[in-house]
């Protein structure tokens, strides 16, 4: 059986970013300008690999053109320290990926659609507004405000750990100077030291990753954390957004999704499931987002009459 997608390639900022395309199953969504395409990438320390894909196939199963992409120094995408998690250049890797999906010839490039999850969720809303001319965004499970989610830390692995999780940082960042980047694992059980150990990040997080996948991530990203807040540039938006909250979620917090969904107005369309952060990865969680979201973007990415 051939593959739903090809691999394609592209750079951003001199480094080769790596990903799939899948290609529009139907012409239902085609117009004189080409098809729509929704670019696509995961949260924390995510790949491709988990569980994108099946997003990816629903969606070009619609009608879609697709391109998931692995960040710079993750997955199958080169960049040097491996594992580094630094949001200006993964913000720099969205814009490469949204410009390499308008230099695709079936492309409408008036309509380019993003999605993200969790710690993409943020993202998507400020590559919107950076890039001005996204036409639609879904954001599911979104880290919507660092400063909460570092607060929801402190909350859930206690003021000791997160303590000890800036010291983790601080040695990353000194590190550096001797070329000798310090990296701690993503995720952990309660108790553990690891940037989410909430009660079901390591066996949610777990089930939806490949075998190969690297539970390593350079520390210094703790101290960007408290300082990234997309929610503040959600007034900003120039599309409609949907935004799927995790009623149960004990990563993102569910009430800074709904302050971002507030400040975008009447350009947000809000969906609330009740499950936690991981749920919506599979099962009858994964069902009824990927429904929603599908038909999110076969509404507001149908060609102008």
């Amino acid at each position: 059986m051939s593959k739903p997608f090809k691999s394609v390639e592209f750079f951003s900022h001199g480094t080769t970013i790596r990903g799939a395309w899948f290609p529009a199953a139907d012409k239902s969504l085609l117009s004189a300008r080409g098809t729509p395409c929704v670019v696509m990438a995961h949260g924390l320390g995510g790949t491709r690999a988990a569980r994108l894909d099946a997003f990816a196939e629903r969606f070009a199963a619609a009608g879609m053109n697709v391109l998931v992409f692995d960040y710079r120094c993750f997955g199958a995408s080169d960049g040097e320290p491996r594992q580094h998690l630094n949001i200006r250049a993964q913000l720099d890797d969205w814009a490469a990926a949204i410009a390499y999906a308008r230099s695709v010839d079936s492309v409408d490039t008036t309509r380019i659609a993003l999605w993200g999850s969790s710690f993409s969720g943020g993202h998507v809303v400020t590559a919107a507004v950076e890039d001005g001319t996204v036409a639609a965004i879904s954001s599911q499970g979104p880290m919507m405000d660092g400063l909460a989610a570092f607060t929801n830390l402190i909350r859930y692995a206690g003021l000791g750990n997160a303590l000890k999780l800036t010291a983790h940082a601080a040695w990353d960042v000194f590190g550096t100077i001797a070329g000798q980047r310090h990296l701690i694992p993503i995720v952990g059980k309660p108790g553990e030291l690891a940037a989410m150990t909430s009660s079901d990040a390591d066996a949610g997080y777990r089930a939806i990753v490949p075998d190969d996948w690297s539970d390593q991530i350079t520390a210094s990203w703790m101290l960007e954390l408290p300082l990234y807040r997309p929610l503040l540039k959600a007034a900003h938006l120039p599309c409609p957004a949907l935004i799927c909250i995790c009623l149960r979620d004990s990563v993102a917090p569910a009430q800074a999704a709904e302050a971002a969904a507030a400040r975008a107005g009447d350009k947000a369309e809000v969906k609330r499931y009740d499950i936690g952060h991981f749920d919506i990865y599979v099962g009858d969680g994964f069902e009824q987002a990927v429904s929603d979201q599908v038909e999110f973007f076969t509404r507001v990415l149908k060609p102008a009459e």
